[in-house]
This record gives C-alpha cells, structure tokens and sequence, in this order.
C-alpha cells in the first residue's frame, strides 16, 4: 500500500513541473541581480526599459504601466520589488515550501506577463506562451501541492506544529480541504477558464482563433500626433507602438511637404545622428535619442520633437504633411494645418 500511495502522490508527479517552473522565475532574479546589474537604471538592459515596452498593447493593465514608466523611481521601486517576488517564488516552489501559495504567485506573476507583453514575440509568440503556460502551471501546483522531494512534505512528516493548523493544507501541501463531491467540478471551471484566457488572449494579441493572423512585433510602426508649426518651430509627439522589442526602429528622414508634395522642411540621415537633445522630449523610461547614424525610436518611447527652420517663419498657410522614413522604407505620414 505504502509504494501505491507514493505512486499515486498528485505532489510527486508534478515535481519535474514545479522544478522547471521554479528556476523559470528565479533565474530572472538571478540574471537581473547576480548574472548583470539590470536593475540600474542608467545601466545597459535596465529592466524598466523592457517593462516599458509592454506599454503600447498591454491588455487591462495599460494605465498601471504608463503611470510608472511615466515616473522612474516609482518604476525602480516596484522593478526591485517585482524582482525579489519572482526571485522568492521561484525558489520556493523548486524547495517546495508553501507550495501552494507559491503557485498563487506564480499565477499572478504569469497573468501579469500575459496581460502586459503577450503580444510580443517575433516568431513564436514568445510572451504569450509564456504567461499561459504559467498560468495553466500555477493552476495544477496549487492542486497538487508538492509530494515526497519537498520541505512541505518534510514539515508535515516530522509533525512541526504549523503543519497541524487548517491553513497550511491552504498555503502548503498535503491533501488540499476540498470536498470530494465538488473537487472535479473546482478543476473543470478552473481548466475551462484558463482554456478561456488562452482563447481570448490568443485572438486579441494575434488573431490566432479566426480571421487574419497578425503579428506586432514583426515590423516596426510609429504614430505621429499633435503636429503644430508656430514660427519658426515644428513640434510633433512620435510614438513607437509596434515591431521587435530587443530592436530600435531607426528614422533616417523627417520631411515636410506641401500640397503639391514640395520639401519645405526635410531633416536627412546625417541631421538627425546629430540632433540636439533638447530638441527631444521624452516622457517615458524608453528614449528616442539620436544615434550614430539615425535618430533611434525604442519600442515602446513616446516624445515630443521641436524641430526649427528659418524656413518655417514665413510658411503660408494652409496644410502640409509630415513624413518620417525608418530605415527599413517604411514611413508614415501626419496631417498638419498651419492656422
């Protein structure tokens, strides 16, 4: 009976799932804190940069993140803190302590990848994978709890008196306090929505259930609004909001033209590459900034550009259109009416 019992320990099974997982959430602390320093924010892969590009699709948690890529300390914080969660979670669950409210974590850490960057990823729906999985994976742990290669296995074997108390079936293992007669109707409505978010997620972020497939993170896209000439100034916002999250869109022309498509203002490869700082204002943690060779736009950045010319002074009045070229060929254009 005693080699029937461990075989069919639900805790046991899953250890290979809990083990995986595990080290899947602790490594990210272990490479943002050990492995590199990620969580500076004037270093190279600052984490905050990467959260930021969660912004442009994020689903039901958009205003969350613009508040904190709009205000950095707030952001650092809650990256440190964000950091250590994953960190504990995943250490915990591969030891198997409080697994049950570990899995809780790992849930909620999931849910939050999903909602916020399931959207990303440029040829197998990297993040979204990611964060169902998770999900789907928190779910069965907290069912499971964790079997024989566990602390909670071993507080309960060597009778510690927290092991005695109702919450710990809760938030650690053994047989979880459930009765039997609804315990398969708690893991079908549990299954079924989970099967749920993995639709909806899946045709929302890429039309993966019906209709036309898309992919956003293929192919950069920038939107351009409140375009403004006043004397000698152009002033637009500039806001990247598609294309690959590791990979900059690289603007090599900024033109404006009349009705009769005639250049009356034009910024070329070399003029942007030494675009003065303060002609950019930036208003999240991802910055468009110049680079060596083009003005450089971030997933995720969003910022307001002044560009002046002595030949916007005397402009007569009427509407124009402003174009910005990325590098690829690609470019997009804005309607702009001068009073």
């Amino acid at each position: 009976m005693k080699d029937i019992h461990i075989k069919n320990d639900s805790g046991l099974l899953a250890l290979a799932l809990r083990l995986v997982v595990g080290w899947t959430y602790f490594s990210a602390f272990w490479r943002r804190v050990a492995l590199e320093n990620k969580l500076d924010p004037e270093g190279a892969g600052y984490i905050g940069e990467k959260f930021n590009a969660f912004l442009p699709n994020a689903l039901g948690i958009k205003p969350m993140i613009q508040y904190l890529v709009e205000n950095p300390d707030m952001l650092w914080i809650n990256m440190v803190i964000f950091t250590i969660v994953e960190g504990l979670v995943g250490l915990l669950i591969m030891f198997g302590l409080f697994t049950r409210m570990m899995s809780i974590g790992v849930f909620g850490l999931a849910m939050g990848i999903l909602l916020g960057s399931g959207w990303i990823g440029t040829t197998c729906l990297d993040e979204w994978q990611i964060g169902i999985l998770g999900i789907a994976t928190g779910f069965v742990l907290f069912l499971t709890g964790s079997g024989k290669y566990s602390l909670d296995n071993y507080l309960i074997k060597t009778n510690v008196s927290i092991t005695k108390k109702k919450w710990f079936a809760w938030l650690g293992s053994g047989v979880i306090p459930i009765k039997d007669s609804i315990f398969p109707s708690v893991v079908l409505i549990g299954s079924i929505f989970i099967l749920g978010m993995t639709l909806m997620t899946n045709q929302v972020f890429h039309g993966g259930v019906w209709g036309t497939l898309h992919n956003k993170s293929v192919k950069p896209k920038l939107e351009i609004t409140e375009g403004k000439i006043e004397n000698s100034t152009l002033s637009f916002d500039v806001y990247r909001t598609e294309g690959v999250d590791v990979y900059g869109s690289w603007v090599i022309a900024i033109e404006l033209v009349d009705k009769n498509n005639k250049s009356v203002l034009k910024y070329a490869q070399e003029d942007l590459a030494q675009l003065n700082k303060k002609s950019i204002d930036n208003y999240y943690v991802a910055k468009i900034k110049p680079g060596t060779h083009s003005l450089v736009v971030p997933l995720g950045a969003k910022a307001k550009l002044h560009l002046e010319s002595d030949n916007l002074t005397h402009l007569n009045k009427g509407s124009y259109t402003l174009r910005l070229t990325d590098i690829s060929g690609a470019f997009w254009e804005h309607d702009i009416v001068k009073p």
